[in-house]
This record gives C-alpha cells, sequence and structure tokens, in this order.
C-alpha cells in the first residue's frame, strides 16, 4: 500500500503563491507518476498537472499554465506544486495521486490517493 500526504494548503489572497507538497511511502516512489487533483464544493474532480515517474516529463491543465508547476524530489519521495498568481476560482481541496504508468488526467486510473489539502483564495 502506498500513503500520500499532502500539505502546504491554506488562506492566500488573490494574486499569491502557495507549494503543495506530497509526501509518499510505502512503495518505491520512482516507479509511479504522480498527478494533482482538485476539487471544489459541487464540482467534479479535475486534473491540475502530472509528472512522469522519470520527472523528465510534465502535463499541466490549461486552465492552470503559466501559473502553477510540478516538480518531484526522488531523494525526499516527494511532489511538489508550485502555484502562482492564484485567483478565487482556485479554491478547492487539492489531492495528490500515484499510479504505475504514466501520467493521466482521469482521476479513476490513480491507484493511490491522499486525503487531500484546502487552498482558499480570498478576493
Amino acid at each position: 500500500q502506498m500513503q500520500l500526504v499532502e500539505s502546504g494548503g491554506g488562506l492566500v489572497q488573490t494574486g499569491g503563491s502557495l507549494r503543495l507538497s506530497c509526501v509518499a511511502s510505502g512503495y518505491t516512489f520512482s516507479w509511479f507518476a504522480m498527478g494533482w487533483f482538485r476539487q471544489a464544493p459541487e464540482k467534479e474532480r479535475e486534473f491540475v498537472a502530472g509528472i512522469t515517474s522519470s520527472g523528465r516529463s510534465t502535463n499541466i491543465a490549461e486552465t492552470v499554465k503559466g501559473r502553477f508547476s510540478i516538480s518531484r524530489d526522488h531523494a525526499k519521495n516527494t511532489v511538489y506544486l508550485q502555484m502562482n498568481s492564484l485567483k478565487p476560482e482556485d479554491t478547492a481541496v487539492y489531492y495528490c495521486a500515484a499510479r504505475i504508468d504514466g501520467v493521466d488526467v482521469t482521476p479513476t486510473t490513480y491507484n493511490y490517493w491522499g486525503l487531500g489539502t484546502q487552498v482558499t483564495v480570498s478576493s
């Protein structure tokens, strides 16, 4: 079983920045592609960003492209989501997820999930 624990969420003003972290344990971190998803109240969970197991390739959703970036540190078993120029519509619970194959935008294809961290952007 793989455990994922997110941190770094909080309340920030429009235009501010946050960096989310997700620490993985239980399985070899470098085997897994990692994704960040978010879910706002009464909305479906949506893909935000993904990174391949090697870290050489990333996929960023169009809604956040140019503002968010994803990276990973294999020495720390951690994947990061850097969020800049935050907007109120970025308010959501942010989840990290892991899957053995490459990055995918569909949440149901991921095998492991964290419990999420709340991000609130005030206007």
